[in-house]
């Protein structure tokens, strides 16, 4: 059969594209759907909702925010309750990481424990975390029953505080696993020869830690640090359950403020959640780019 230039070009652009165009008609409404809340969200943001009256485009919704103290004060709550335990995480999962490379006693058990936060969903960890460390818990009541405390009501108050102290455990709970899970599969691309020439020189687990395994370790640790933080940021279900009604979360604000009875508050909401998805977006262009521009050392494949 002989084919005409125009359908040797279309069988060679079906042949190219073969995958994206069988993905078309799934992709078209949710596409659609994304694009239109996120242009809608936009325009909203910038004072044009007909639905309230609201014609005209204007920053002033943006700028009222960033002058605000309650929306300072939440950005810095935020960054608090996303921050602390991102650092916790990254320093306990590199520490388990590196106590992970030779055989111990225990060893098959601590890897099976490590697994289980990954396994269970965020809201059965916020009801763990509300049954264990609540003023009347579990814990509170064990303390009680050996006494430390006169009565399960002294328990320190580790949720619904000013400090985000529960919400930073379900975060803590959750993250350590996924963290240690991607610096752990960096240091066993390390060739063994480093910590053996490390050795020969005399040197203790700690200079190890600190000299060779954390710099050859870095992309693994901050790749996974960006990513964790990224998803503490914009996170909504474990503050708005385990925090405070004030000081809260930019997410959990800007629900408030979306389900406000006066509807000509709505723009602020949407303003406030155009500002989480900026700064969630950047994180992930700085992820993008450090991933990009930070090279491994040669591991013992490489070689």
């Amino acid at each position: 059969m002989i084919y005409t230039k125009f359908e040797l070009k279309y069988k060679k652009f079906v042949s190219k594209y073969y995958i994206i165009l069988m993905l078309i008609p799934i992709m078209i409404p949710m596409i659609v759907l994304f694009l239109g809340g996120l242009i809608s969200g936009l325009l909203q943001s910038f004072g044009y909702f007909p639905l309230a009256g609201l014609r005209n485009f204007t920053f002033s919704y943006y700028l009222k925010l960033i002058t605000d103290k309650g929306f300072i004060h939440s950005l810095i709550f935020t960054l608090q309750v996303s921050v602390i335990p991102t650092v916790i995480g990254a320093i306990i999962s590199t520490l388990l990481a590196f106590s992970m490379r030779k055989r111990f006693f225990g060893r098959k058990l601590l890897k099976f424990i490590y697994k289980l936060p990954l396994q269970i969903p965020y809201m059965v960890t916020i009801f763990m975390v509300i049954v264990l460390f609540s003023d009347s818990g579990l814990v509170a009541r064990i303390f009680y029953h050996i006494g430390l405390i006169s009565s399960p009501s002294e328990f320190p108050h580790l949720l619904y505080d000013n400090y985000g102290l529960g919400i930073m455990l379900v975060y803590l709970w959750k993250q350590i696993a996924f963290s240690f899970l991607v610096i752990y599969s960096v240091m066993l691309g390390i060739s063994p020869e480093y910590e053996e020439a490390a050795k020969v020189f005399g040197s203790s687990n700690w200079q190890l830690l600190r000299y060779v395994y954390i710099p050859l370790m870095i992309p693994g640790i901050i790749n996974a640090s960006l990513l964790v933080f990224t998803f503490n940021f914009a996170s909504f279900a474990t503050p708005f359950i385990l925090g405070k009604t004030y000081p809260n979360t930019l997410p959990v604000i800007a629900y408030l403020s979306y389900r406000n009875a006066e509807i000509s508050q709505r723009p602020y909401a949407m303003a406030m959640s155009t500002i989480i998805a900026l700064i969630s977006t950047l994180i992930l262009f700085l992820y993008i780019k450090i991933g990009q521009k930070i090279r491994y050392i040669p591991t013992e494949g490489e070689k």
